[in-house]
């Protein structure tokens, strides 16, 4: 048992968790310094570029078979010659056109927010939302579905946070778009961001957005919340994740990776 905690000690000692008394130079500990996070360059991408750096291009950190990506990959660049997927971001309003067999004209349309993108590769989905005769619809698409006829970007914006889920205990004023909205031409070269903070419904919410796991920006919590609550988030959260350098995931050796790899098939489909 001593040998055990012996080799456990001499562990910690070389990977630096662990300081010898001997080296303080007091009696007192000294105070835990955490390492130094590294900072990811975020480079500038051309505006022909950011639809194919959508995030379903991105293989999850803990991929298994690379190979299984760049099947799918192909099949998701196949799929674009055929059918356009234009770029938008949480926040962007959509218009939808799907085919429907229970629909008279075997088409259905449906226009609202993104407010959730999720999956990779060929499972990637989005949510749109809109509030029709108070009453809030959702609906779940599938990003490469062959049911899929068209996508128009109504208007093209992000939001303070990336995940829009708390809408659904906003007000309805926030969801709530005309079926028959024209799309609105941006001439920035830059997405822009849409810094508004939405107003909530009186509690109780569906869910604790106040916990820090959420990290929402577009809700002024102190406008809904008492005090207790507050306190009751903050003992929830945890202020050490900001130094966890394994949550953060530097994309950018693969976005290189993928965007020569598109260039390369799309030339020679244009060889053909």
């Amino acid at each position: 048992m001593a040998a055990c905690r012996r080799s456990v000690l001499l562990a910690r000692y070389r990977t630096g968790f662990l300081m010898p008394a001997r080296f303080l130079s007091d009696d007192e500990p000294t105070k835990f310094q955490p390492p130094v996070k590294p900072q990811f360059v975020v480079k500038q991408v051309s505006q022909a570029q950011r639809r194919f750096l959508s995030p379903e291009f991105i293989p999850p950190r803990c991929r298994r078979d690379p190979l299984c990506f760049q099947i799918e990959r192909d099949d998701m660049i196949e799929r674009r010659r055929l059918f356009n997927i234009p770029e938008f971001y949480v926040g962007s309003i959509l218009a939808v056109t799907m085919s429907d067999p229970h629909a008279g004209g075997k088409l259905h349309n449906f226009v609202g927010i993104c407010i959730q993108r999720s999956g990779k590769g060929l499972g990637a989905t989005f949510v749109l939302r809109n509030v029709i005769e108070g009453q809030g619809v959702e609906m779940r698409y599938d990003l490469y579905s062959p049911r899929m006829h068209e996508i128009q970007v109504l208007k093209l914006e992000k939001r303070l946070d990336s995940n829009l889920m708390y809408l659904r205990d906003a007000l309805p004023e926030y969801s709530t778009f005309d079926v028959n909205m024209k799309p609105v031409l941006s001439l920035d070269s830059e997405v822009p961001v849409n810094q508004i903070i939405v107003e909530m419904k009186p509690r109780p919410w569906s869910k604790r957005w106040e916990q820090e796991k959420f990290h929402i920006k577009g809700i002024q919590f102190e406008r809904y919340l008492l005090e207790k609550h507050i306190k009751r988030a903050k003992k929830s959260a945890k202020p050490w994740d900001q130094f966890d350098m394994l949550k953060e995931y530097d994309t950018t050796k693969i976005e290189e990776d993928i965007l020569q790899e598109i260039e390369q098939k799309m030339a020679k489909s244009k060889a053909r």
